[in-house]
């Protein structure tokens, strides 16, 4: 496919603006470029027909099975649009007067309300702009409560070795050393490797329930507990609680501060960069440190205040507001009993492929799952050459979106499947039937695996040479 600069033809234009009916306002020289930007030259059917082109050449949730573990890709409801797009959402200015706006200061505060209760949190900021940065902002309230106390001993936050990779980074960014904890022989956290290293430097633990195994710890009260007596705090991370709205709460779990995915769990548009939202939530100890401003409420006013020892802004304004919007239509669209449905059904729905394909490929922890589960393809990679890579570019054959490869890194050769609970029982058969095709291929031509995909419109690229030198600019020359 040829890029935009190389369709570009000198003098074809597409109008985009109207014309000027305004006066017309000089800009100073110092403040205009000396010559016009390089940019391509088309015409409006060209236009269409070049992204076009492209929506053909990509795979969505709209466009088929899209199975990656641990990040819960599910349809979006076109309702929650079309409420996003309502003028009086959409025509507002983050600047103007409170009094002004005050139905989306009450969309902020009854979203915050519902995903509270849906929490056990007793507060909520919308500020951080997706998952890893809801992360950092959690744990800044972690670290703010302790120098609060004048406890600047606590240095250490504690992570598990099935944590998301964004765990440890997120600890560390904001200043911590991370301890790594490792798992048991059931997927779940090793608690007396957990008691040897708490102590009066812990500052907290941060660990998803279900876990990326997708195993849900049976010890997690027990765990929260430890660390806690310890005089840490407990951090969740959200990406998974997909597997159990409606059903356990993290704040029941012993959790005091939080992050939620509201693209992932709460059916907003998710992936290509964004749109996102890292909501978090925490305990009433911890709101006095959330990020300013935060939606208070004074009989039927609502405005923003500034919690008194806030760690201050960490996003523009009041974060991605219509990503909000969007999944407070979903929960009030769905209801409570919808809520807990949907985790029900991701967890049936993982089950039953989990069941499907555990005759054929090796689960790394049998067993009943949660919304995902994890194969080692360790034993067909040894016995016959084909490696969990092999098997992901073979699905893309199939039409459909692989699976999380390589990760967690604790299982070798794996593959996480995550079905969400929106896809029908003839997808998943599909997709089961796609997978024991490809099993038998490996057995009887393994080397054809090697070679996929082979129908898709790019065959397998140089991965690894397209990430250490990635061509980010056209040469004109």
């Amino acid at each position: 496919m040829k890029l935009s600069f190389e369709k570009s033809r000198q003098g074809r234009f597409f109008p985009l603006l109207p014309e000027l009916d305004v006066p017309e306002r000089k800009i100073s020289s110092a403040l205009t470029r000396a010559g016009s930007p390089r940019l391509p030259e088309m015409s409006p059917p060209d236009i269409s027909r070049h992204y076009s082109e492209l929506a053909r050449r990509t795979h969505g949730v709209n466009d088929g099975f899209y199975p990656l573990g641990s990040c819960t890709m599910k349809y979006n409801p076109k309702i929650n649009d079309e409420m996003a797009n309502l003028p009086g959402f959409t025509h507002i200015h983050p600047l103007q007067p409170e009094h002004t706006a005050q139905g989306c200061l009450e969309a902020m505060a009854r979203a915050e309300g519902l995903l509270c209760e849906i929490t056990g949190m007793d507060s909520m900021t919308f500020q951080p702009a997706a998952g890893a940065h809801g992360e950092f902002t959690g744990v800044l309230l972690i670290k703010a409560y302790h120098e609060s106390r004048g406890d600047s001993a606590r240095t250490k936050i504690i992570v598990p070795d099935s944590a998301h990779g964004t765990n440890p980074a997120t600890a560390t960014m904001t200043g911590f050393q991370v301890v790594n904890i490792p798992s048991d022989g059931s997927g779940c956290v090793t608690l007396d490797a957990l008691r040897e290293a708490v102590g009066p430097d812990t500052a907290g633990l941060m660990l998803t329930n279900p876990n990326t195994l997708g195993i849900f710890d049976r010890n997690i009260l027990e765990i929260t507990k430890i660390i806690h007596d310890a005089g840490g705090l407990c951090y969740y991370d959200g990406a998974n609680l997909n597997a159990i709205m409606g059903v356990a709460r993290p704040g029941d779990m012993g959790f005091d501060v939080m992050h939620l995915n509201l693209h992932k769990t709460f059916s907003t548009p998710h992936g290509g960069g964004g749109p996102g939202s890292g909501a978090v939530g925490c305990k009433s100890e911890l709101a006095r440190f959330l990020p300013s401003p935060h939606v208070s409420r004074r009989g039927d006013e609502f405005f923003f205040d500034a919690p008194s020892r806030s760690v201050g802004r960490v996003g523009a304004f009041y974060g991605n507001f219509l990503v909000v919007l969007r999944a407070l239509t979903y929960l009030v669209t769905i209801g409570g009993d919808g809520v807990r449905d949907a985790a029900r059904n991701a967890v049936l729905n993982a089950n039953y492929m989990m069941k499907h394909l555990s005759g054929i490929y090796d689960v790394a922890y049998p067993g009943g799952c949660m919304h995902e589960f994890v194969l080692s393809l360790e034993r067909l990679k040894r016995e016959h050459g084909v490696s969990a890579m092999d098997v992901a570019k073979s699905l893309l054959d199939f039409g459909m979106h692989p699976p999380t490869m390589y990760f967690p890194m604790i299982v070798k050769e794996a593959l996480m499947i995550e079905p969400t609970e929106t896809e029908s029982r003839e997808t998943m058969d599909f997709a089961i039937a796609a997978l024991r095709s490809i099993y038998e291929r490996a057995l009887e031509e393994p080397e054809s695996l090697r070679e996929a995909p082979i129908h898709t419109p790019i065959r397998r690229p140089d991965e690894v040479n397209a990430a250490r030198h990635p061509k980010l600019r056209y040469n004109f020359d």
